[in-house]
């Protein structure tokens, strides 16, 4: 199957250009890769991705995430899409695996993503250096090493790195843009994939690296958003997601919520020190 990946983007250059590195190199090339560019011009002097390029700019503050998917899909070609985050280097596999896979079935399928310390990326991508240094965060179950293994919870999509038929994006109506700035949409759309009976599976071979940015424990950067977009999932689903973070705001004192609750009350937000102080040091790799 011919595929497009798909990325969005907001700042971290660097990181896309790791990205597109990472592409050329792949066993087997996409058709294409399409940038969402959720920021007001596109990078300039990007490196050869080995296939065409296309963009589409997608304004919005805060970020336009649930669109900017919606928007690169719709300029999509081929028939079958991979979400890669543009902090996240493809393995020379990773387009070949999930190809391969979607070649087999009409599912959502998910790729291992290995976590990278501060200063991992050298100036050329060396992959078994990045398989050596490169963490699995531990939240996640294991990933066959070749071919495909049933994942029961859907709820395991991460907006990092995943993959499904042109034509069952479409059919599930992409990603709810009244989910917009940090969280939700994802957890939203893993939800619609269930309801509609699509299986969920991990794909071996579709490593991808996610290079390091700050980390923010509690995210309390993204209060605001993370507060609305759990309430309007609440809304839709009747139980709420990213209780982890919830339940973080509310051991703070931030908040006054539990998993019965049928809303959350603000009791104050984080002041600027606090948020500040959530910032984690480069060697703190997931939230």
């Amino acid at each position: 199957m011919q595929t497009s990946v798909l990325t969005l983007v907001r700042g971290r250059a660097a990181h896309l250009r790791n990205l597109i590195e990472g592409l050329a190199q792949q066993t087997i090339a996409p058709s294409e890769l399409v940038i969402a560019w959720m920021q007001e011009e596109p990078e300039p002097d990007l490196p050869a991705a080995g296939c065409a390029v296309r963009h589409v700019t997608v304004p919005g503050e805060p970020m336009p995430l649930a669109a900017a998917r919606n928007r690169a899909a719709e300029l999509a070609q081929a028939d079958g899409l991979i979400f890669l985050d543009v902090d996240c280097i493809p393995s020379p596999t990773l387009v070949a695996s999930y190809a391969d896979a979607l070649d087999r079935a009409d599912a959502l399928f998910l790729g291992e993503v290995l976590y990278l310390p501060a200063g991992g990326v050298d100036a050329a991508l060396d992959f078994r250096h990045l398989d050596k240094i490169g963490r699995v965060h531990p939240s996640k179950p294991p990933v066959p090493a070749k071919g495909i293994a049933p994942e029961p919870d859907t709820g395991q999509l991460w907006g990092l790195s995943f993959a499904l038929r042109a034509e069952r994006w479409r059919t599930l109506g992409g990603m709810d843009e009244a989910f917009f700035g940090y969280g939700g949409e994802e957890t939203d759309f893993a939800a619609r994939v269930k309801a509609a009976g699509v299986g969920a599976f991990w794909t071996g071979g579709a490593r991808a690296y996610h290079q390091h940015h700050v980390v923010h424990v509690p995210p309390l950067h993204q209060f605001d958003h993370i507060l609305r977009n759990a309430a309007l999932f609440h809304e839709r689903h009747g139980r709420w997601c990213m209780d982890y973070w919830l339940g973080q705001f509310r051991d703070a004192g931030l908040i006054g919520w539990s998993e019965d609750s049928p809303e959350i009350e603000v009791r104050r937000r984080p002041t600027h020190a606090e948020i500040l102080a959530s910032a984690r040091t480069s060697d703190v790799l997931f939230s």
